[in-house]
């Protein structure tokens, strides 16, 4: 389970995080912390290393003349934040990601922000070429912290069970 210790030696501890296929049950959700603040920073650097060019997340003279008044966050950035936030609960010890699917952008996300993310356990099953493995769907929600969803999606991954990941190899760093 997520924030767990595995013992390597006499008194000498290693943190693991992340869930093996056994761990996830249908209608679960897990809310993911800490959250994280959007910065002005964050925003256009991500926005220009993209190569994505609309002024409307870079240049407040032109967002001045929107419905908006103000940059808005790079989606892009925000889908990055929100899976990277879900990460140590859900998919710390995966083999893969296999997709994500039905992304929704629901409300704006400004400069300033801060943001949440929880994931809900929508299916999964035994892999049926994989016997060491199964397939994890969840629905991962974008909150701002004054409760407005932001976005949604589904993310599919490959997840190792128990006594199968990098991490239990009797010679891994992990």
């Amino acid at each position: 389970m997520v924030g767990t210790v595995k013992q390597v030696g006499p008194k000498r501890f290693r943190e693991s995080y992340g869930r093996y296929f056994e761990d996830f049950e249908v209608g679960d959700t897990y809310e993911h912390r800490p959250g994280r603040t959007i910065t002005e920073y964050d925003n256009i650097m991500f926005t220009l290393m993209t190569m994505n060019t609309h002024p409307l997340h870079f240049d407040r003279s032109y967002t001045d003349k929107t419905e908006f008044k103000q940059p808005l966050v790079n989606s892009a950035l925000t889908l990055a934040i929100v899976t990277g936030m879900s990460v140590s609960d859900v998919s710390q010890k995966a083999i893969a990601n296999l997709g994500w699917d039905k992304v929704r952008l629901t409300a704006p996300v400004f400069n300033g922000d801060t943001i949440y993310a929880e994931s809900e356990v929508l299916s999964k099953r035994e892999s049926q070429s994989r016997p060491t493995q199964g397939i994890v769907t969840v629905r991962t929600t974008g909150k701002k912290a004054d409760g407005t969803v932001f976005m949604t999606f589904e993310r599919s991954m490959l997840i190792p069970k128990r006594g199968h990941s990098a991490e239990d190899r009797p010679d891994s760093a992990y």
